[in-house]
């Protein structure tokens, strides 16, 4: 995919994670971005709305300058905002997202190519509970398996930007040493959710099926519930061949 396809494709995910019958996204909330060729990557810019993205709204960064904040130590947030505007490639583009540090550590992962960061009205009712975890980490039906994985990275609350990035970067790192694979979603305690992938479908498959597997698990808390799958049937689920045709059918 050339970097036009790449940018017309980000627009149309972040667009569809925006759309307000979803309840993924509202205002300025949430944040997209695409791995592009020459160690560059296109995000969102800062307080514009998903829902109408324009091109103008995304911001090609340098990969390299954003990813030095990582390792940048006592880094006030005067100057990570200057960082953040000299990463540019365009000085008169708008400025990056302050959340594009992790995107821009999440897009050097194998096979992910796009980045979607939304605040869930169903997945938030979870993680500002005390059963974030238990949501991040056990399953409760064969398709959330199928589009968000076996297991989520849960992540602790922590401040939007450089310290979320960081935290980000060092548990993904964990879950993958554990898994061998990188991690279809990421879980932020009273925050939202991350997902990700190698194309804009396993992005929004992701996002929408946390979303419906966030209120099925609220339903069933209810109920007296939920009753998670076993260790044994999550692996069943995750090694068919049936599955994974399916999820090659999807794109996802």
């Amino acid at each position: 995919m050339d970097q036009k396809s790449k940018l017309s494709a980000l627009l149309t995910l972040s667009h569809d994670l925006g759309a307000p019958e979803k309840n993924l996204a509202i205002l300025g909330e949430g944040n997209t971005s695409a791995r592009l060729d020459g160690g560059s990557f296109a995000v969102k810019a800062s307080g514009c709305n998903l829902a109408t993205l324009a091109e103008a709204d995304l911001t090609v960064c340098d990969s390299a300058k954003i990813l030095a904040l990582l390792d940048a130590k006592k880094i006030n947030d005067a100057a990570i905002d200057q960082a953040l505007f000299d990463a540019r490639l365009d000085p008169k583009s708008k400025k990056p997202s302050v959340e594009s540090v992790f995107h821009a550590w999440l897009l050097t992962l194998p096979g992910i190519e796009f980045v979607g960061h939304t605040h869930p009205v169903t997945v938030n009712q979870i993680l500002c509970s005390p059963r974030a975890r238990d949501f991040a980490e056990r399953c409760i039906f064969p398709d959330q398996i199928v589009c968000c994985g076996a297991a989520s990275v849960f992540v602790p609350y922590g401040d939007p930007g450089l310290a979320l990035a960081r935290e980000i970067r060092d548990r993904t790192k964990a879950f993958i040493k554990k898994h061998n694979t990188p991690p279809r979603l990421i879980l932020l305690q009273n925050h939202g959710l991350i997902a990700l992938g190698s194309t804009p479908n396993a992005v929004l498959a992701a996002a929408l099926m946390a979303a419906k597997a966030a209120e099925i698990f609220i339903g069933a808390a209810t109920l007296g519930g939920p009753n998670f799958m076993t260790a044994a049937e999550v692996e069943r689920i995750a090694t068919r061949a049936d599955e994974a045709h399916r999820q090659k059918q999807l794109k996802i």
